[in-house]
């Protein structure tokens, strides 16, 4: 199964390739190396693009009391920051970075009502770099939990992200585990807790949204 933010990308990949394919089949003859090795890689393209933008069905429980990942990918930051933009706080931060071999789908990590979010452009450091959650474009979302309080995230491009896409509007009722938005490849995801949560990642776990518990 295929996110629906693949499908353009998909037919355009294939309309292009297969007519890569037959092109080289007129241009060289049946005993080319140069065509067999330039037919195969563009297959493994293709190949390459629809495991990008897979979307396997997950069994999530939802839960009022733990967070839930918001997306799959590594744990590589866990620190206490001081948060400008909406809480004017001290929270804990947990950063999941997202390799373009990842499920690129992001999810609610919990449910509730979407309270803010907002769209900034930014730059495109690498998604690891340290200022990339305040630097790159990103969006940012919070979400207020009867049992937890308010869950902030931030969607964050990387070096090769093309597009964030959000699905998160002000004033929706959202479910724990749905699908929040995409990050079209390379990227990472902020979580932004309260610094006296129990936290159930350390940093290095693999981690998959709307299964792992992050606290």
């Amino acid at each position: 199964m295929f996110h629906k933010e693949g499908f353009n990308i998909i037919i355009l990949f294939f309309i292009v390739i297969t007519a890569d394919v037959i092109l080289l089949e007129v241009l060289f003859d049946d005993s080319s190396y140069l065509k067999l090795i330039l037919q195969i890689s563009s297959l493994i393209l293709f190949l390459f693009i629809l495991w990008f933008f897979r979307n396997p069905k997950r069994n999530i429980l939802k839960n009022p009391e733990i967070v839930l990942s918001p997306a799959d990918g590594k744990v590589i930051l866990i620190e206490e920051v001081d948060e400008q933009e909406f809480f004017n706080d001290k929270k804990l931060k947990v950063s999941i970075f997202l390799s373009p071999l990842d499920i690129h789908v992001n999810r609610y990590p919990v449910s509730g009502k979407i309270i803010y979010s907002k769209y900034h452009k930014g730059k495109y450091l690498v998604a690891w770099h340290p200022k990339s959650s305040d630097k790159n474009e990103r969006t940012t979302v919070v979400i207020e939990n009867k049992k937890i309080g308010k869950i902030m995230y931030r969607q964050i491009a990387g070096a090769v992200a093309s597009r964030i896409v959000n699905y998160a509007e002000v004033d929706k009722n959202v479910q724990q585990g749905d699908d929040s938005g995409f990050i079209k490849f390379g990227s990472r995801v902020d979580i932004f807790l309260s610094k006296d949560c129990k936290l159930k990642v350390n940093i290095g776990d693999k981690v998959k949204g709307g299964i792992t518990i992050i606290a």
